[in-house]
């Protein structure tokens, strides 16, 4: 198990204000709006194992991914641990809790080099206090990810091992992409995309082995070469 680190605030500053006009949230805001809210951010370099938060600790604002990655999960008092999101650029996590104004109920850890920025809880407030269609946008957004998580919880409570593997893999592809769209790129390793599918990492490797085997996947480390999609989307019902 990795070296736990603690991120610390970051020494090279990137450009706030540019950044977050491109997020969507906060893309309809003018210069002005987006210059209050960057005033309430704060940058965070945090390295790889990083521990952002843990269950409990008091919410004070939420989360955005500038670049790399984070794992949100649930860990047991044995010390195991469920990933329920993975979190990539662009990514921001945490407003739910920051509205309910309570501690957070899941951990959140780096799994590669990241740098985030962290929104202030009262800047979020003031802002929606002046302006109450950003509330509507943030509800929207908050709203996406309720519907991302039961669609979560369908594919793991209503579908096989082999299901959930082939629907991962597939999630990214849609099927109105060009056919010559067949390499994904795992965005962490083999025993956190396990995790994120609730299953064991031996498991994931025997249905991983099973698709090389039906002649449906090549596997390269993280990348994964789809043979046939129409067959593996069809493979195991």
């Amino acid at each position: 198990m990795p070296t736990l680190r603690s991120p610390t605030i970051s020494p090279k500053r990137i450009k706030v204000d540019s950044y977050l006009a491109n997020i969507p949230m906060f893309k309809q805001l003018d210069a002005d709006e987006i210059g209050r809210i960057a005033k309430g951010a704060t940058e965070i370099d945090a390295p790889r194992a990083s521990v952002l938060f843990r269950r409990g600790d008091l919410c004070l604002g939420f989360h955005i991914v500038v670049f790399g990655q984070v794992k949100i999960l649930l860990q047991s008092p044995q010390g195991g641990e469920r990933v329920i999101e993975l979190m990539g650029p662009g990514h921001s996590f945490g407003e739910a809790v920051m509205f309910l104004e309570k501690p957070y109920m899941v951990t959140a850890e780096t799994i590669s080099d990241s740098k985030l920025l962290h929104i202030a809880r009262e800047t979020v407030f003031a802002e929606i206090d002046r302006d109450p269609p950003f509330a509507r946008r943030m509800l929207a957004g908050l709203s996406f990810r309720l519907h991302h998580l039961i669609a979560d919880i369908e594919m793991l409570t209503m579908r096989s091992g082999v299901q959930r593997v082939i629907g991962y893999l597939l999630s990214d592809i849609s099927p109105d992409d060009d056919a010559s769209k067949t390499q994904i790129t795992l965005p962490a390793q083999k025993n956190i995309i396990a995790s994120h599918l609730n299953l064991t990492q031996e498991h994931f490797s025997r249905i991983l082995h099973d698709l090389i085997a039906g002649g449906l996947i090549e596997v390269d480390g993280r990348t994964i070469h789809i043979k046939n999609r129409e067959k593996l989307r069809v493979f195991g019902g």
